[in-house]
């Protein structure tokens, strides 16, 4: 099939993407659009999966915060990205937003899994074995079902594997690759504080000296 100029920049509209991957995708995909606009979003998100691996130095950015209707509840945030036009965008600036609220909302403690104390891993993962066993469940029947169980564990306390609160099928970390993709830079969630009040401090995250 014939890809015509008019095809590549109705791509180019629904996308954002440049003409010769607009181009490339519908090529690829015999002028499906649709098709090429899933092309180009999996192209995008590999893209980013790169950029995030890549320890690219994100000094640019915003503090971004959130305080409940009522007062009771604030939340601030640091995202961080590249550059300064990008922290301008009203994508990255949305994402910021959305995480504050998110993180007002679902309570997360920690950012990432590997953020979560090794004393505390391992005092939950003895937790659910001794559960399990007593259940009944044999040694290696236990095991595997501690796995499960420390799964959700971990969906209830790190930030970037909890379901998004406005739209529960992703993740945190699949939202910020979408957005990384289309912001076409590094992005990171530095840390955050959530603040209740009658509560004290619930999610003081990777705060630096």
């Amino acid at each position: 099939m014939a890809i015509t100029a008019q095809m590549v920049k109705e791509l180019r509209e629904a996308t954002g993407a440049g003409p010769l991957d607009c181009k490339k995708a519908l090529e690829q995909n015999n002028g499906d659009v649709a098709k090429a606009i899933e092309y180009l979003r999996e192209k995008g998100l590999a893209r980013a999966a790169k950029k995030l691996s890549s320890g690219r130095t994100m000094n640019e950015g915003i503090i971004e915060t959130y305080q409940h209707f009522n007062g009771r509840l604030g939340v601030i945030v640091e995202v961080n990205c590249e550059t300064d036009f990008v922290a301008n965008t009203e994508r990255f600036r949305t994402f910021a937003r959305d995480i504050a609220l998110h993180i007002a909302n679902l309570g997360p403690e920690y950012i990432k899994r590997e953020d979560v104390p090794e004393a505390v891993v391992e005092a939950e993962r003895q937790l659910q074995l001794r559960r399990a066993l007593e259940e009944g469940k044999p040694q290696h029947v236990a095991e595997k079902i501690v796995e499960g169980r420390m799964n959700k564990f971990y969906e209830e306390l790190v930030l970037m594997e909890q379901p998004f609160i406005k739209d529960e099928s992703k993740t945190i970390a699949q939202l910020l690759s979408e957005v990384v993709a289309d912001v076409g830079e590094s992005i990171e969630i530095r840390r955050f504080a959530r603040f209740a009040l009658g509560e004290g401090n619930q999610g003081d995250s990777n705060e630096e000296e």
